[in-house]
Protein backbone atom coordinates (compact mmCIF):
# COMPACT_ATOMS: atom_id res chain seq x y z
CA UNK A 1 0.00 0.00 0.00
CA UNK A 2 1.52 3.38 -0.84
CA UNK A 3 1.36 6.54 1.65
CA UNK A 4 0.35 9.83 0.76
CA UNK A 5 2.95 12.38 1.98
CA UNK A 6 2.06 15.49 -0.08
CA UNK A 7 -1.49 17.25 0.09
CA UNK A 8 -3.24 20.71 -0.41
CA UNK A 9 -5.83 22.65 1.58
CA UNK A 10 -7.96 24.11 -0.10
CA UNK A 11 -10.04 27.48 0.54
CA UNK A 12 -13.55 28.29 -1.61
CA UNK A 13 -13.04 32.27 -1.05
CA UNK A 14 -14.13 35.44 -2.51
CA UNK A 15 -10.31 36.89 -3.51
CA UNK A 16 -7.69 34.13 -3.91
CA UNK A 17 -4.88 36.27 -4.37
CA UNK A 18 -5.61 38.70 -1.12
CA UNK A 19 -6.73 35.89 0.67
CA UNK A 20 -3.54 33.58 -0.31
CA UNK A 21 -1.09 36.83 0.38
CA UNK A 22 -2.97 37.01 4.25
CA UNK A 23 -1.70 33.36 4.58
CA UNK A 24 1.70 33.70 3.40
CA UNK A 25 1.86 36.60 6.29
CA UNK A 26 0.84 33.86 9.23
CA UNK A 27 2.79 30.94 7.86
CA UNK A 28 5.47 32.58 6.38
CA UNK A 29 4.61 30.83 3.02
CA UNK A 30 5.30 32.33 -0.60
CA UNK A 31 3.18 32.74 -3.45
CA UNK A 32 3.55 29.62 -5.39
CA UNK A 33 5.59 30.11 -9.01
CA UNK A 34 3.48 31.01 -11.87
CA UNK A 35 2.68 27.88 -13.90
CA UNK A 36 5.05 26.44 -16.62
CA UNK A 37 5.66 28.13 -19.72
CA UNK A 38 4.60 31.87 -17.84
CA UNK A 39 7.37 34.18 -16.82
CA UNK A 40 5.22 35.76 -14.44
CA UNK A 41 1.32 35.68 -12.69
CA UNK A 42 0.72 38.69 -14.70
CA UNK A 43 2.12 36.70 -18.12
CA UNK A 44 -0.14 34.18 -16.61
CA UNK A 45 -3.24 36.37 -16.28
CA UNK A 46 -2.94 38.34 -19.47
CA UNK A 47 -3.44 34.64 -21.30
CA UNK A 48 -6.60 34.24 -19.22
CA UNK A 49 -10.19 34.82 -20.16
CA UNK A 50 -11.72 38.37 -18.31
CA UNK A 51 -13.88 35.55 -16.69
CA UNK A 52 -10.99 33.36 -14.87
CA UNK A 53 -8.64 36.12 -13.98
CA UNK A 54 -7.48 35.60 -10.86
CA UNK A 55 -10.04 32.87 -10.27
CA UNK A 56 -7.17 30.78 -7.89
CA UNK A 57 -4.27 31.72 -6.03
CA UNK A 58 -1.78 29.14 -4.16
CA UNK A 59 1.09 29.80 -1.78
CA UNK A 60 4.00 27.04 -0.52
CA UNK A 61 5.83 26.85 1.93
CA UNK A 62 9.26 27.90 1.00
CA UNK A 63 11.09 24.84 3.25
CA UNK A 64 8.90 22.71 0.91
CA UNK A 65 7.78 20.82 4.55
CA UNK A 66 4.37 22.34 4.46
CA UNK A 67 1.36 22.00 2.54
CA UNK A 68 0.34 24.10 -0.42
CA UNK A 69 -2.35 26.06 0.24
CA UNK A 70 -4.87 26.53 -3.20
CA UNK A 71 -7.63 29.46 -2.83
CA UNK A 72 -10.32 28.67 -5.33
CA UNK A 73 -12.76 32.01 -6.18
CA UNK A 74 -16.44 30.54 -5.62
CA UNK A 75 -19.55 32.76 -6.06
CA UNK A 76 -21.21 31.95 -2.55
CA UNK A 77 -20.27 33.40 0.55
CA UNK A 78 -19.36 31.50 3.39
CA UNK A 79 -22.58 29.92 5.34
CA UNK A 80 -21.67 28.39 8.09
CA UNK A 81 -18.58 27.27 10.48
CA UNK A 82 -15.76 25.36 9.22
CA UNK A 83 -15.46 21.93 9.13
CA UNK A 84 -11.90 21.75 8.95
CA UNK A 85 -9.68 24.95 9.81
CA UNK A 86 -6.05 25.78 10.52
CA UNK A 87 -4.47 25.40 13.95
CA UNK A 88 -1.11 27.89 13.95
CA UNK A 89 1.33 25.80 16.62
CA UNK A 90 2.99 28.39 18.09
CA UNK A 91 2.66 27.41 21.20
CA UNK A 92 4.01 24.20 21.27
CA UNK A 93 5.55 22.16 24.02
CA UNK A 94 4.53 25.42 26.49
CA UNK A 95 2.55 25.08 29.25
CA UNK A 96 0.44 27.58 31.71
CA UNK A 97 0.99 31.31 31.64
CA UNK A 98 4.27 30.83 29.04
CA UNK A 99 1.73 29.61 26.61
CA UNK A 100 -0.51 31.77 26.68
CA UNK A 101 2.07 34.57 26.03
CA UNK A 102 3.31 33.22 22.60
CA UNK A 103 0.02 33.05 21.86
CA UNK A 104 -1.01 36.05 22.52
CA UNK A 105 1.92 37.41 21.10
CA UNK A 106 1.14 36.16 17.89
CA UNK A 107 -2.67 36.63 17.60
CA UNK A 108 -1.52 40.46 18.43
CA UNK A 109 0.63 39.94 15.06
CA UNK A 110 -2.10 38.81 13.27
CA UNK A 111 -4.57 41.42 13.97
CA UNK A 112 -3.10 44.21 12.55
CA UNK A 113 -2.94 41.82 9.41
CA UNK A 114 -7.05 41.86 9.05
CA UNK A 115 -7.44 38.85 11.35
CA UNK A 116 -10.14 38.85 14.14
CA UNK A 117 -9.73 37.36 17.38
CA UNK A 118 -12.78 35.45 18.97
CA UNK A 119 -11.65 34.67 22.63
CA UNK A 120 -9.24 33.85 24.44
CA UNK A 121 -9.10 29.98 25.84
CA UNK A 122 -8.05 29.22 28.97
CA UNK A 123 -7.88 27.18 31.70
CA UNK A 124 -4.28 27.56 33.94
CA UNK A 125 -2.84 25.33 32.32
CA UNK A 126 -3.89 24.89 28.25
CA UNK A 127 -5.34 27.94 25.63
CA UNK A 128 -6.25 28.11 22.55
CA UNK A 129 -6.93 31.17 20.83
CA UNK A 130 -9.99 30.84 18.01
CA UNK A 131 -9.38 33.73 15.03
CA UNK A 132 -10.94 34.74 11.82
CA UNK A 133 -9.10 34.94 8.91
CA UNK A 134 -10.21 38.25 6.13
CA UNK A 135 -12.77 36.39 4.78
CA UNK A 136 -14.14 34.98 7.85
CA UNK A 137 -12.66 31.23 8.29
CA UNK A 138 -12.07 30.81 11.66
CA UNK A 139 -8.24 29.14 12.53
CA UNK A 140 -7.12 28.49 15.51
CA UNK A 141 -3.45 29.76 17.47
CA UNK A 142 -2.79 27.34 19.63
Amino acid sequence: MTSIKKFQVTFDCAEPERLARFWCEVLGYVIAPPPNGFGSWEDFKRSQPPEEQDAWCACVDPSGEGPRLYFQRVPEGKAAKNRVHLDVRVGTGLVGEERLAALEAECARLIPLGATHVQTLYDGTDSCIPMLDIEGNEFCVD
